[in-house]
């Protein structure tokens, strides 16, 4: 099995196999069907949104082209952040910014009756919640806060210990680990980039609008491996102290890191279950293998 090249110095053609897009989604479509037409622009078998967003929703949705889709785990743990308009059923409060503040860390959420999954009490991190600004009876928010959590939900809640009653408005998510809303792109410009490369062969605005797949992956510890190791643990094999030539501290004792070759090729994704620096034994626990 062959190995990739360093992220920078691949074709085209290998950016869009193993490729992500920052897209800024537009209200309308389902992030699904969105991820649908990022697939026939790029010609691709297969692709995949990071994280859905509800139809109406705007923003950051970065989407993953071929090979890629693959790596659509590591956003399941990453942190999301939003810009969120709640419309209060009353003039607001005194102590808005007080009571909003109170939201902030461990917080119980049940999904609501429309959603995609089991609808049992489970408990999501608000890491922070600012009240941006007031005009009326409508309050700009920007959450911080765990994958998973249900700001429409959250403004529910938010609004009955308000004592007015509040409802979401306007949801634009401005970023998702790692990415954020500093560099999203349109489907326009992938469109169009995609057409000055296949009619004029002209890659540059191609790549800066498709990044190699790693991009997804900066949040992540790093463990650099040899490339020997590299093509056993393409085949299977787990990763071995003797392999490791660099490797960061997992944020916790079972932490999902990603290992690459010394060129920043990613090979596998797993779990940090040993110390890098011992001269024997397992070190990473594969999870995926993305070679």
């Amino acid at each position: 099995m062959n190995l990739r090249g360093p992220p920078d110095e691949r074709d085209p053609r290998d950016l869009l196999e193993f490729g992500v897009v920052n897209l800024d989604k537009p209200p309308g479509p389902s992030a699904h069907q969105v991820a649908a037409w990022v697939r026939d622009l790029c010609d691709v078998e297969q692709a995949a949104h990071a994280g859905t967003l509800d139809p109406k929703v705007t923003g950051c949705l970065p989407v993953l082209t071929g090979a890629a889709t693959r790596l659509s785990q590591v956003f399941l743990e990453g942190t999301k952040e939003y810009v969120a308009v709640l419309e209060l059923h009353g003039d607001p409060p005194a102590d808005l910014e007080a009571v909003a503040a109170e939201f902030e860390g461990p917080i119980y959420q049940k999904p609501p009756r429309k959603s995609a999954v089991v609808r049992q009490l489970r408990v999501r991190e608000i890491h922070s919640l600012d009240v941006l600004e007031v005009e009326g009876r409508q309050a700009l928010l920007r959450i911080r806060c765990e994958s998973g959590t249900y700001v429409r939900k959250l403004c529910h809640d938010l609004g009955l210990a308000l004592g007015t009653g509040a409802h979401m408005g306007h949801l634009r998510r401005t970023a998702t680990d790692p990415f954020d809303d500093i560099d999203l792109v349109t489907l326009h410009d992938l469109s169009d980039a995609l057409a000055r490369w296949r009619e004029n062969d002209d890659d540059d605005w191609l790549r800066e609008v498709v990044s190699p797949a790693e991009r997804s992956l900066d949040h992540l510890p790093r463990v650099t491996v040899a490339y020997s190791a590299a093509e056993e643990i393409a085949n299977g094999a787990q990763v071995y102290a003797p392999g490791v030539i660099d490797a960061e501290a997992a944020a916790s004792d079972d932490g999902l890191v990603a290992c690459y070759t010394p060129d920043d090729a990613v090979v596998c994704l797993g779990r940090m279950v040993g110390d890098p620096d011992a001269e024997r034994g397992r070190v990473v626990e594969l999870e995926r293998v993305l070679v």
